[in-house]
C-alpha cells in the first residue's frame, strides 16, 4: 500500500488525526500535486488551528506556486498560531519566508 492509500486510510477512521493528515499533505506536494496537498493542508489547519508545521509547508508550496499573496496571508496566519504555541524555530523560518516574499 502506498503511502497517501495508508494515510487516507488511516484518516477515515480519524478525520482530525492531525499528523497523518500533514503526512498526507507532504505525500501530495511529494507527488508534485499541490491542489490536493493544499486542501490537505487547509483541512488540517481547520481541525488544528495550531498545528504549526501546516502554515509553514502551505505557505512554501503556495510560494513555489508564485501565489504570494494567498502564501503571505498563510504566513501570518502562521506567525500567529507559532506566536501561541511558542515555536520559536517555525516563527523565525516563517518571517524570513514572509521578508523574502514581500
Amino acid at each position: 500500500m502506498d503511502k497517501i492509500a495508508l494515510f487516507t486510510q488511516i484518516l477515515e477512521q480519524n478525520p482530525a488525526d492531525a499528523f497523518t493528515r500533514y503526512g498526507l499533505a507532504m505525500a501530495y506536494a511529494a507527488e508534485g500535486n499541490t491542489d490536493a496537498a493544499l486542501t490537505e493542508f487547509n483541512t488540517l489547519i481547520g481541525h488544528n488551528p495550531d498545528y504549526v508545521p501546516a502554515y509553514q509547508m502551505s505557505a512554501q508550496t503556495l510560494v513555489k506556486l508564485g501565489r504570494t499573496e494567498e502564501a503571505a496571508t498563510r504566513l501570518h496566519e502562521g506567525i500567529a498560531a507559532a506566536n501561541r504555541t511558542n515555536n520559536q524555530h517555525a516563527l523565525a523560518e516563517m518571517e524570513a519566508l514572509r521578508e523574502e516574499i514581500s
